[in-house]
């Protein structure tokens, strides 16, 4: 499969959409940014300068601070595929965060998606 379609897209274009998904079913930004920074180590400003300067999510990835130690924890089926499967290890960060944001948009507990 040929990903360099998803790893050559904008994250700061599908950012609004993750908050965008979240606040339609009543979680907040604060929440997506929480789980970004858990997951990619950023803090509020560098997230804020990835966004700035419209990196796409192959280097998003690659200047992630720190993947979090427990993402291997995340598991379950994301756009038809088991994350814990996707031996592509740069799609499976991006289906990592795709995964994060839909537990968020479907009620789990902050505690659950941090894995805590």
């Amino acid at each position: 499969m040929d990903n360099s379609r998803v790893y050559k897209m904008v994250f700061a274009g599908v950012y609004p959409l993750y908050v965008q998904k979240a606040e339609k079913k009543q979680r907040t930004k604060q929440e997506v940014d929480t789980i970004i920074f858990w997951l990619t180590g950023y803090d509020e400003k560098a997230l804020q300068e990835q966004i700035d300067n419209r990196v796409d999510f192959e280097t998003f990835f690659a200047q992630a601070p720190l993947m979090n130690p427990n993402a291997d924890k995340i598991t379950g089926v994301i756009c038809g595929y088991r994350v814990e499967d996707i031996e592509d290890r740069l799609m499976q960060k991006v289906r990592y965060l795709d995964k994060l944001i839909d537990e968020l948009a479907k009620g789990k507990a902050m505690e659950k998606i941090l894995r805590k």
